[in-house]
């Protein structure tokens, strides 16, 4: 069953993966305009934003299992009759927003159940190393995905790059058809606001959790910053675009190896080193806004990027392990969604707001400005006395009730 588990996140995580290339070189191909793509990426990310805190809620109400397996279904209709049209003729900018923003629904609910299958699935002593596998399934995706849409749109058309994308949804719905997970407690009211106001009590009943997600959160928006400016430096102020290439592959390989190593330490206060990991994204933030005062602005620029994302690669599978022992499991879908959607709103908000504010105080300010609040927030969290809990004396003990 875990093996079965983790091959169906493998699959549907390097299909998510293709989509946001596809969708960008079929707008190119259809349109051209930058207006028209700024739409269609819209139409995909705000209903995946308002949805998320409803799709907690079903997460927890019914079997997460068939909530993913409806939500990848979805998603396979949607791009393989997307892939159809493009196959077809060109499809108006209206019709590839209708698409997109179906998408990004089906992300909405089966985000959150994600982590409620883990636990029905994996016993909890092996949670941390299922997450890990999970995770550097995920980090190989992210590489592997625009790059084969992209060669996929090049060879033969952006048709053949969504009919591919669906055909790996239903390949995943295909996997999670004959998982068999352990019953769990779920709960259901008479109505969605009731759900949604219990899963906020279980969240805001873990002081270590509001903190940990609102550090997240800083950490996106910093990382929206410096995916926005840390480009431009590099061409005008360290040497060209090959040295933006070059830190963005070595932060690559460093996530990865930051996921695959967090099981294999021993790590026993997990929230700690998950509150430092994401607190050292500063250091490239800091490093970026004063190129020219380094000694070798390059060469430290790409060490501090490599520091950064080890930390980020081994926050992932603490988080999500710590999360899953400690949250109640009837509430792990409605706290899950609350996670997802600080990160996934302030990364945007990172890339909306950089070019602004360096246009009018210049790089550094925004930077910095990121920096200190990244590490402020997220080292805040080690002065929480749940912090020095151990995992080993978690797992002994039953979640406390709310």
């Amino acid at each position: 069953m875990i093996a079965r588990l983790i091959a169906g996140r493998t699959v549907a995580s390097l299909a998510t993966a293709l989509v946001p290339t596809g969708l960008t070189l079929a707008v190119i191909r259809v349109t051209g305009s930058a207006l028209d793509l700024g739409v269609v990426l819209a139409a995909e990310m705000l209903p995946m934003l308002l949805l998320l805190p409803i799709g907690g809620v079903v997460a927890d109400r019914f079997t997460p299992r068939r909530v993913i397996l409806v939500a990848d279904l979805a998603r396979c209709v949607a791009q393989v009759a997307l892939g159809s049209l493009l196959l077809l003729g060109r499809p108006s900018v209206a019709v590839i927003a209708g698409f997109a923003a179906l998408t990004g629904a089906a992300v909405a609910f089966g985000v959150p159940a994600v982590s409620p299958l883990v636990t029905g699935v994996v016993p909890a002593e092996r949670r941390l190393r299922v997450n890990a596998h999970i995770g550097v399934a995920g980090g190989l995706a992210q590489i592997a995905g625009p790059a084969l849409a992209g060669g996929l749109t090049l060879w033969l058309g952006p048709g053949w790059s969504f009919l591919l994308t669906g055909a790996l949804f239903a390949g995943s719905a295909v996997t999670l058809g004959g998982l068999v997970t352990a019953p769990r407690p779920v709960t259901r009211r008479d109505h969605f606001l009731g759900d949604l106001r219990e899963g906020w009590r279980e969240a805001r009943r873990h002081r270590w959790f509001l903190i940990s997600v609102a550090g997240h959160g800083v950490w996106h928006l910093g990382a929206g910053v410096l995916l926005t400016l840390g480009p431009v430096i590099a061409v005008r102020d360290l040497g060209g675009e090959a040295v933006w290439v070059v830190v963005a592959q070595a932060g690559t390989a460093a996530t990865m190896l930051g996921v695959f190593v967090a099981p294999r330490l021993p790590i026993r206060r997990p929230l700690a080193v998950a509150a430092v990991g994401a607190a050292v994204y500063a250091c490239p933030l800091v490093a970026f806004a004063f190129p020219a005062a380094l000694p070798a602005p390059a060469v430290v620029v790409t060490a501090a990027y490599v520091v950064a994302m080890l930390g980020v690669g081994m926050l992932a599978p603490l988080w999500e392990t710590v999360v899953q022992q400690r949250v109640e499991p009837q509430a792990l879908g409605r706290v899950d969604s609350f996670d997802a959607l600080i990160s996934y709103a302030a990364r945007p908000l990172g890339l909306a707001a950089a070019a602004p504010l360096a246009a009018w105080a210049g790089a550094a300010l925004p930077l910095i400005t990121a920096a200190v609040l990244v590490a402020a927030v997220n080292l805040a969290v080690l002065a929480l006395p749940e912090v020095r809990r151990r995992t080993t004396e978690e797992a002994a003990q039953p979640p406390v009730p709310a």
